[in-house]
Formats: C-alpha cells, structure tokens, sequence
C-alpha cells in the first residue's frame, strides 16, 4: 500500500516522518499511554525514531499496519497516532481490519481523536472495502472505550486472557463496526482506491 493522507475539518492525517519523532517521544512520556498499550517503556527517544523511520513505513510497505500521525492543520502540531492494525485478513474473504489509536496527552478532550478515527473508517470502508472493523481495548480502558462508542462501535464482550501486558495476561473488551453503521457519512476525503470486489451479504442471526 501506498502511503496516503487524509483531511478532516481540523486535522491531516499523513504519514509519520523522522521529523515526528522529538514529538512522539514527548507524548509516549505520559504513563496512560504505554498503560493501555503495547509501546515499549519506559520510552526513550530511540523508540520513537525506530517507530517513524522503521516501523511505520515498513508497516505501508508490508500491509501489516497503516500508521498515520494525526496533526493540526492550522500549526502542524502532533496530536497522536491512528491506523489500521492486524491486517492480515484485509485481502482475505473476512475483509477485517483493526482501528488502533493514541492521543497526546495536552491534546485529549478536543474532539480530535473521534474526528481522526471517522476519516479512517470511512476510508477503510470506502477505498479498502473493509466489511468488518474491529476495536480492542484491555478491560478497563473506559477513555478508548468511551471514543469507540462515540463512532458507533458495538460492545460484543469480554475476551477472557486474550493480551499479554508487562507478562500478565489480561482480560480484553471488543467492539464491532460495519459499513452499514456509518450510513449518512460523507464519503471519503484520501484518495480513491482501486476497483474493490462486490460486498459479501451478510446474514444476521435472528435471535
């Protein structure tokens, strides 16, 4: 996959760049985010150099994950990080994706993370032809959870052991989002993609 950029009202969604790295360091500082997620900590500046000139574009290169940074347009400044996670059956008949995110935090409570995360899916489901997005948070995570029920994800449980965190395994929320959930959106603001096969039907169970 070639890399891409989103706009959003207040935002650009872009590719990380070596540049991003003093600002990821500074936000990976905060203890909430290597908490609730799998950043290494402590974090050190080589982490954040490794993570916008390795990881990311090889995530770009491979199809495994597709990183964005998530910045302000009126100044540039480093809000968080947002992507697509777990892609492995992105191009397989599940067409399943995982939306991942973090937000600085000096930048939380502004509406910004809600804001990136709406561009993303509906790229994905536009441009990607994703037909099942997925959100994974580790039970407890009630600030991931609250944006995930903002952009309509729908609880589906508690899987029991299903992370492995600092070598305890931990109980893990998921929610769903379909396409069909985002229904009155506006369309895609990345560029388009190529020609996606048909949608697969889905049959609900009745019960």
């Amino acid at each position: 996959m070639e890399p891409v950029t989103l706009t959003t009202e207040r935002l650009v969604l872009r590719p990380f760049e070596p540049s991003d790295a003093p600002a990821v360091h500074a936000a990976c500082q905060d203890p909430a985010i290597p908490r609730w997620t799998a950043v290494p900590s402590p974090y050190g500046p080589a982490d954040a150099e490794q993570f916008v000139g390795t990881t990311a574009p090889e995530g770009w290169r491979n199809d495994t994950a597709y990183d964005f940074a998530v910045a302000t347009r009126a100044d540039g400044t480093l809000v968080g990080a947002m992507g697509l996670v777990r892609l492995a059956q992105l191009r397989t008949p599940e067409r399943q994706a995982e939306l991942g995110f973090w937000t600085a935090k000096e930048q939380r409570g502004r509406g910004y993370t809600v804001e990136a995360a709406r561009a993303v899916l509906r790229w994905a489901f536009h441009d990607l032809g994703v037909e099942r997005m997925e959100w994974h948070a580790e039970a407890g995570n009630e600030a991931s959870r609250t944006v995930a029920r903002k952009l309509g994800f729908r609880m589906e449980g508690t899987l029991r052991a299903k992370l492995v965190h600092e070598g305890t395994r931990r109980d893990s929320w998921i929610g769903s989002l379909l396409p069909s959930d985002l229904t009155g959106e506006p369309g895609p603001s990345g560029t388009g993609g190529a020609a996606l096969p048909e949608a697969t039907p889905y049959l609900p169970y009745p019960g």
